[in-house]
């Protein structure tokens, strides 16, 4: 475990998601070590040295002051409250992924540290958590549906995670509040840049009543447009799924749609009008290519989200006996299993498991690899199979 100040000597030095920074943590080297070679200038240090060329002398403990005086302190993948899962799971899913949209490298790079304000324990913040996300432009069938869809979430707990934008973002976070839920909203500035500015209220609110404003830039840095769309895939990353509530054919919200594909994450979308001003154009074309799941019922996405097997939310109805390794499989995990040749028979391809189970064949591959994890599929090169 590397200490505190090299993390934060990195966070200052390295603005943003890095390319470099992680390709030499996967090579084994630590944040302690890292650090060092900045400062000594090592040879080995490959693209990071030009990456840090005029940022290298920056003084970590300026850096923090500025953070805290914004409201906002460091946590870093050494921190007890760092979601760890959450963010591995999604970019570690990328090695095994063979359908990985094209985009900029930082958008498929892990944070190496992120600024937070209000609550700091993110990792169970998101440990039960959806993303909502959707036009700036929100139409009233836009806002009352993401009102409806927080008020149902409210009754099983969920932390709503969005973007703080306007339009469907901003009533996702107040949606959450008035209905008591935590909500983190990921920023696409650094601590102390408020934007939108008229969302300064609700950011506030946000940090007071158990939820959490999230940064990975440094303190008082503006919202460059191509921050949002790095921002996007912490939405995706720190969720199990996200819902897309109205977003017109070329939102940015499609970004983020894009980003849970890419991670295995559940992508999900909510149908809107074919006619008008076409602000539900985005979700409609996601549900007809098969890259989101169709939310016709806000109780949908708790259903997609929970396991099989487990408590009968509505009638308060318990099991009797504990599930079996099937029962207790989520619905697109059962979708993988029953595509499979039945127990005895040879294996199949993820692509054929993927067309049987109508899922993508990102998702499809990041559900079998859990399987195996689990004794419930094997593995022979190619080819899947039921071992139960």
């Amino acid at each position: 475990m590397s200490t505190f100040d090299s993390w934060a000597y990195l966070r200052t030095v390295i603005d943003g998601p890095s390319p470099h920074l992680q390709a030499l943590f996967r090579a084994g080297r630590d944040a302690d070590e890292i650090a060092r070679g900045l400062r000594t200038r090592a040879s080995w240090l490959g693209g990071l040295l030009g990456d840090t060329e005029h940022t290298r002398n920056l003084n970590p403990h300026e850096m923090l002051d500025k953070a805290s005086l914004a409201g906002f302190a460091l946590i870093h993948p050494d921190s007890p409250e760092w979601p760890a899962e959450e963010i591995d799971g999604s970019f570690d899913f990328l090695s095994v992924s063979d359908s990985v949209s094209s985009a900029s490298t930082k958008e498929l790079t892990k944070p190496h540290g992120l600024w937070v304000s209000g609550n700091q324990d993110l990792r169970t913040l998101v440990a039960q958590s959806v993303g909502i996300v959707g036009t700036r432009n929100a139409t009233d069938y836009g806002r009352k549906a993401t009102a409806t869809l927080c008020a149902e979430l409210a009754r099983h707990n969920y932390t709503v995670v969005s973007g703080g934008a306007l339009g469907i973002d901003t009533v996702a976070h107040r949606a959450a509040l008035e209905h008591q839920l935590p909500t983190v909203a990921i920023m696409a500035g650094g601590p102390g840049w408020i934007y939108p500015l008229r969302n300064k209220e609700l950011f506030s609110t946000i940090t007071q009543r158990g939820g959490a404003l999230v940064s990975e830039y440094s303190p008082g840095s503006q919202s460059y447009r191509w921050r949002f769309l790095e921002r996007n895939r912490l939405i995706a990353a720190l969720t199990p799924g996200t819902v897309v509530v109205e977003a017109p054919y070329r939102s940015g919200a499609l970004n983020t749609m894009t980003r849970v594909n890419d991670f295995g994450r559940l992508p999900m979308a909510m149908p809107g009008p074919i006619q008008g001003l076409g602000q539900s154009d985005g979700c409609n074309q996601l549900i007809k290519r098969n890259e989101a799941m169709p939310v016709t019922d806000v109780r949908d996405v708790h259903q997609y989200l929970c396991s099989i097997g487990t408590v009968d939310v509505e009638n308060q109805l318990e099991l009797e006996y504990a599930p079996s390794q099937v029962q207790a499989l989520s619905r697109n995990e059962l979708r993988v299993y029953d595509a499979l040749n039945p127990l005895g028979d040879k294996g199949i391809t993820c692509t054929e498991v993927a067309e049987k189970a109508g899922l993508t064949t990102a998702l499809t591959v990041h559900l079998l690899v859990d399987l195996v994890k689990r004794n419930v599929v094997t593995r022979d090169g190619e080819h899947w199979a039921r071992m139960i």
